[in-house]
């Protein structure tokens, strides 16, 4: 399994050809208290950086944006059920989608564990 992260604060936990999707500790920090998540439809294709999900907070809603290409496979019914999961445990309980990647490559730009924690350290 691959951990990379997006300049938009999205994670994916690469295994193979598919991937978990969802959104960093930084993101659910700065929406505070997430209150509702629009989950994408399973089965649905968005491009790399297409926004596929919304989450909103008692402060704001965000779009989550797609890291990689590829087709939803599944979505998070416990999320959606209890959204508060996005910011009790972020890279756990509370991911977002899962997607089959049409380019696994997509990922190769994007950032890892060290580089994703210097990135979100200098955009407080």
């Amino acid at each position: 399994m691959t951990l990379k992260y997006t300049p938009d604060h999205e994670w994916i936990n690469q295994d193979g050809d598919r991937a978990t999707v969802g959104i960093t500790h930084h993101a659910q920090d700065a929406l505070g208290d997430v209150v509702f998540v629009d989950l994408p439809e399973v089965g649905k294709s968005y491009a790399q950086k297409e926004a596929v999900a919304v989450v909103e907070s008692v402060k704001a809603a965000a779009d989550v944006y797609m890291p990689a290409q590829g087709e939803i496979v599944e979505v998070n019914e416990d999320l959606r059920a209890n959204p508060a999961l996005a910011n009790s445990d972020p890279l756990g309980a509370g991911w977002f989608f899962k997607v089959k990647l049409d380019h696994p490559a997509d990922l190769d730009a994007l950032m890892d564990t060290t580089s994703y924690t210097e990135y979100a350290a200098d955009a407080h």
